[in-house]
């Protein structure tokens, strides 16, 4: 008997291997037949929060239970998450958000990006001879426009008052939380390379050292913080002591911004962007975001049979990546702040612009330079999460500091840390996403947005620097041509190509092709014929992005949520 059992279990991993390595037995031997799901989707009726941390998710779970709708819920959930993943986001960065209003049957859009220094220019960093932006400390920090954005998000569409939405992640700061693994792992990478910034070792470590998976971590700085914008509204950030100490710490540490700086920011209104994907429209946000690539990338895959060839087939994976270097040699170019620069966005997400690019794809062959498109156009770390209420009302909201936990620069006292998304700007005069004061750089993080007949389907992201259009495209291919659930959507196995024309703006040009990565998972059949192709293959443990997903189900009005399988979140509802 014991051989028997023995026999079994070895014959049905070998036959596991031999369909690929992500075909895990509990997403292979699920009764329901979901191939690639590691769970089911979650199911609710009244209310779902779906993010990357499940503390998070239930303080958002909780202020819809107490009578928020789901703006109040995103903002809960985004706060809780600045203090229990601050390797991923935190109030010291950006903000992004759609929003779809029930009352008025229709998507909002908000682009809470900062703005560079107003005392710091181009000519300063080409006088001091830097050929880029350094990554880290004061140089490549903005204006931070978190809270300015929770504010704009909850004046307009709010329901519960503020102190009663910030509560929750100042209790947290105050009493303390353990930390999870993930986040845990990425923390204590950090801590080496962030130390020598003033403030960090005091504010985020224990002693010098990150802390432990489990350990019960404490921001009293934050809580203090929170608890300030909380009572004293966005202005109590951005034009009081808040705004004040972050001036007076950069003119102390060789920065350049200031108070004024700070109290001159404000987000904006957009109006989402779409393309129809058979039969389907997807949303994203206009530049200076990079979210009209995944369109640019749905655009041109909508001209083949994509559903034909399979799920993992040579041709689904070839198209993809071909698509994709067409679109990020357009984003290389093109994309950046549209107060600067005249962007054709109605143009680049064209079915008639897609067609022409589309013409540039060999099915045979995998480009290894591919030229930027019409000449009259030229001029990292994350958290995503989305929220739905009782009433119809649905968040997709994506928020971050950018490289990790940021530049380092820690304020004293404050309990968060400056982004270095002012690292994105180019120092190259003829750029669009050239470094010009009081300007918004080129942004990786974006929101998305799923309707079908003018109705709410899917609020979902992945986070995950480059990866981020490249993954919405994929979980739209996911779900609408290979007819997978919102959960297998994001558990099935990713494609990754980089390596071309990266960092944005270097006016690089692709000359070897790049490298393609694929997450376990795929055929070696398949890989094979990629190779054939002309296509470099390396295995990688990533960027592979961090996905969630909220679906409303048309058939029988409840939500489906899903949350990311290679992260520390979770998907509830009630």
């Amino acid at each position: 008997m014991h051989h028997s059992r023995l026999f079994s279990f070895f014959s049905v991993f070998l036959f596991t291997v031999a369909l690929g390595w992500s075909t895990t037995l509990s997403g292979f031997d699920r009764v329901t037949g979901a191939l690639h799901a590691s769970r089911p989707d979650v199911i609710a009726e009244h209310g779902m929060v779906a993010s990357s941390h499940p503390l998070a998710t239930q303080i958002g779970l909780d202020i819809l239970k107490s009578g928020g709708n789901a703006i109040d819920a995103a903002i809960a959930t985004n706060a809780a998450l600045g203090l229990m993943e601050p390797t991923g986001n935190g109030i010291g960065g950006d903000f992004f958000a759609i929003i779809w209003d029930a009352e008025t049957g229709q998507l909002y859009g908000y682009n809470g990006s900062g703005r560079s220094p107003q005392s710091l220019s181009l000519e300063w960093f080409i006088e001091n001879g830097y050929d880029e932006i350094p990554r880290r400390g004061p140089l490549p920090v903005s204006v931070p426009g978190t809270i300015d954005g929770w504010f704009a998000l909850h004046e307009r569409f709010g329901q519960l008052d503020m102190p009663s939405i910030l509560k929750p992640t100042i209790d947290y700061a105050r009493g303390g939380h353990p930390v999870a693994e993930l986040i845990a792992y990425y923390w204590e990478l950090t801590v080496p390379v962030l130390s020598e910034y003033p403030g960090f070792v005091e504010q985020f470590t224990i002693d010098g050292r990150a802390p432990k998976e489990g350990e019960i971590w404490k921001n009293p700085g934050l809580a203090n913080t929170l608890e300030a914008v909380a009572e004293g509204g966005r202005d109590a950030f951005y034009k009081g002591d808040i705004a004040r100490v972050i001036g007076d710490y950069f003119a102390e540490n060789d920065g350049f911004l200031s108070y004024e700086d700070m109290a001159a920011h404000t987000g904006n209104w957009v109006e989402p962007v779409s393309s129809n994907y058979r039969g389907y429209d997807v949303w994203e946000l206009p530049p200076n975001g990079q979210g009209i690539a995944a369109l640019q990338i749905l655009n041109i895959l909508e001209g083949f049979d994509i559903a034909g060839y399979g799920f993992g087939s040579p041709e689904h994976i070839h198209l993809f990546t071909e698509a994709k270097k067409l679109a990020f040699e357009d984003r290389a170019k093109f994309y950046a702040d549209p107060e600067f620069a005249d962007i054709d966005v109605d143009y680049l997400i064209s079915k008639e612009y897609a067609e022409e690019r589309r013409k540039l794809i060999d099915m045979d062959r995998a480009a290894r330079e591919v030229p930027a498109g019409d000449a009259r156009l030229n001029d990292a770390d994350t958290i995503y999460l989305t929220t739905a209420d009782k009433d119809g009302n649905m968040v997709s909201l994506i928020q971050s500091n950018y490289r990790g936990m940021g530049s380092g620069m820690t304020p004293p006292g404050l309990g968060f840390i400056l982004q270095n998304r002012g690292e994105m700007f180019v120092l190259n005069d003829s750029h669009p996403n050239r470094f010009e004061p009081g300007k918004r750089p080129f942004t990786t993080i974006i929101p998305a947005f799923i309707t079908k007949d003018g109705q709410p389907w899917i609020s979902f992201g992945l986070m995950g620097g480059g990866m981020q259009p490249q993954g919405h495209a994929q979980i739209v291919m996911n779900i609408v041509d290979f007819g997978m659930k919102v959960q297998e959507a994001g558990d099935a196995p990713r494609i990754h190509h980089g390596g071309s024309t990266e960092p944005v703006g270097q006016n690089t040009v692709m000359t070897d092709g790049g490298v393609l990565n694929l997450e376990s998972g795929f055929r070696y059949e398949t890989i094979r014929e990629l190779m054939k192709k002309g296509h470099r293959i390396q295995w990688s443990l990533g960027p592979f992005g961090g996905y969630q997903a909220i679906m409303k189900d048309p058939e029988f009005g409840v939500y489906r949520g899903a949350t990311e399988s290679r992260k520390d979140g979770q998907a509830a509802g009630y």
